[in-house]
């Protein structure tokens, strides 16, 4: 599957938005990938899980993480396709951590998941959570890159689709100083 396949897959589904946007990360841009308008079509996330999966087929992952919203479904059908368990963490007390009794054995090769990625901080979370236990954090498998390519989590990074999507700091946002009107998606951070 290549970039264009992919970025057909957003376009087709409603995901490629344009405008002024407000990211999580807190920086604008004037677009933004709507990662569940790809989410909600059962078909296309198969389609791209099980291209995560051919991407890390001969990893011998044990399991595939995923951040807490998106990266639940990633991991559930990443992990389907690799006949593998899949689990995700979630924020307790403002840090990312495993619960409900998921556990990572020592050594056991990870994959973690996510869907968009702009700074990578929600997968730099996980792999910090994920290092008390031993795991062996074999790469990473995005739905998008939005960094254009610039984020190195010191594993084996696999993205679908790689944009170089602009972001500004808000106090230097040229959208915000033509007047367009900011819209905040997307998490409630």
């Amino acid at each position: 599957m290549s970039n264009g396949d992919v970025l057909e897959i957003f376009k087709k589904s409603g995901a490629l938005l344009e405008g002024h946007f407000k990211l999580t990360s807190g920086l604008h841009s004037g677009q933004y990938l709507e990662k569940f308008q790809v989410l909600q079509w059962p078909e296309y996330t198969g389609l791209l899980c099980k291209e995560i999966a051919e991407r890390f087929k001969n990893d011998n992952i044990g399991v595939v993480v995923g951040p807490v919203t998106g990266g639940i479904i990633l991991a559930y059908e990443t992990a389907k396709n690799l006949g593998v368990r899949g689990i995700f963490t979630e924020r307790e007390e403002g840090k990312m951590t495993l619960r409900r009794g998921f556990k990572i054995n020592p050594g056991e090769r990870v994959l973690i998941v996510e869907d968009i990625i702009t700074t990578g901080g929600s997968v730099l979370e996980v792999i910090e959570a994920l290092k008390t236990t031993g795991a062996n954090i074999v790469g990473v498998g995005l739905l998008a890159d939005r960094s254009g390519g610039k984020i190195d989590f010191g594993v084996r990074k696999e993205a679908l689709l790689t944009m170089k999507v602009e972001n500004y700091q808000a106090e230097k946002c040229p959208l915000c100083a033509k007047g367009v009107p900011l819209t905040k998606r997307g998490s409630k951070k």
